[in-house]
């Protein structure tokens, strides 16, 4: 059986100003580093393949919540690219009715920021990689690769209210099962470093 557990990174600087960061590689800022130094992956993920992301974030992210494993870093875990729109506030580009953004709820899977990438495509890099997985693995990333990996697993379209919140600190497990992906139960939570 092959199982995944997604986990966002924490929190950094341009996450707390409401900034799109896309691939742009913000690091974590100090609280985040000290809330994450006091979490540990809980059993059986802490005996599992360590995946992330490329960016600091989530690798730092990685190496705190595993007790100093450095993970083995998969380029198909990249945060979406968000194109001229990284660096601004979500809420600024949602006032102005020029700039076409719109909440996640409304893009299906078709949706591309200018000069970004749909999620579509975030799902064409990820296949290969997922189809290639074996045994336990957690894989910290970036909340636009967990909403495509879920969406695959919910069968959500990007249309309408996800299904699933993505929240921190919390492992959102998926079984593989050939092609297809499965949500399995309740996300798990981090646990007290010993």
């Amino acid at each position: 059986m092959t199982r995944l557990a997604l986990l966002r990174h924490g929190h950094t600087e341009w996450n707390r100003a409401g900034r799109i960061q896309g691939r742009s590689d913000i690091m974590l800022d100090a609280e985040a580093r000290d809330e994450l130094s006091a979490q540990r992956l809980p059993a059986p993920w802490d005996e599992a393949m360590l995946w992330s992301s490329p960016l600091e974030r989530a690798l730092d992210t990685a190496e705190l919540v595993s007790g100093g494993q450095r993970p083995k870093a998969a380029p198909e875990l990249i945060e979406m690219a968000w194109g001229d729109w990284e660096g601004q506030k979500g809420a600024d580009l949602l006032a102005d009715p020029g700039t076409h953004y719109s909440d996640i709820e409304n893009w299906g899977w078709d949706f591309e920021p200018p000069g970004g990438e749909t999620p579509r495509a975030v799902a064409e890099r990820l296949t290969p990689w997922l189809a290639g997985l074996e045994g336990d693995n957690v894989a910290v990333c970036h909340i636009g690769v967990m909403r495509v990996i879920l969406a695959l697993a919910h069968d959500w379209d990007f249309d309408g209210p996800a299904p699933f919140k993505v929240k921190r600190n919390r492992l959102y497990v998926i079984s593989i099962e050939g092609d297809r992906l499965v949500p399995e139960g309740e996300p798990v939570r981090l646990e007290p470093a010993p």
